[in-house]
């Protein structure tokens, strides 16, 4: 099945960051309203306890929530704020996040996101976010 206009647009997108190349983030799925990210898990993401840093699981939701938030209303979209919940320590080899919008007007976009840590095929949740994603206003 060939990839669709949006995904390939998104993957362009993803592609030119250069913090999400350093961290080997692929896009997933990317459709109107939905997104999905998702990070290979290194060593040098761990924290002390040998979790993935919180950090990172921080960024595959505002990443996959921003993604979400511009499947409506465009690429020229950044994140206005998120809130992120830790259910549990994630470990594995794959981070997923998953997003999806709630509600979206023509400026901005309530989008939710749920990150699993995958592991044979496994997936935990390891924490759940919700965050607001707002289009840049044009230069004046």
């Amino acid at each position: 099945m060939a990839d669709s206009p949006m995904l390939d647009l998104g993957r362009k997108i993803l592609a030119s960051q250069p913090f999400s190349a350093f961290l080997g983030a692929e896009l997933l799925n990317l459709a109107d309203g939905a997104a999905e990210l998702g990070v290979p898990i290194r060593p040098e993401f761990a924290q002390q306890h040998g979790f993935v840093h919180g950090g990172i699981v921080s960024y595959a939701a505002d990443n996959a929530l921003t993604f979400a938030g511009g499947t409506v209303l465009g690429t020229a979209v950044v994140t206005s704020e998120f809130k992120i919940n830790y259910l549990r320590p994630a470990r594995g080899v794959l981070l997923v996040a998953r997003a999806t919008v709630v509600h979206h007007g023509r400026r901005q976009a309530v989008c939710r996101c749920d990150v699993f840590a995958s592991e044979n095929g496994n997936e935990t949740p390891c924490a759940t976010a919700q965050g607001t994603i707002v289009r840049l206003a044009a230069p004046r």
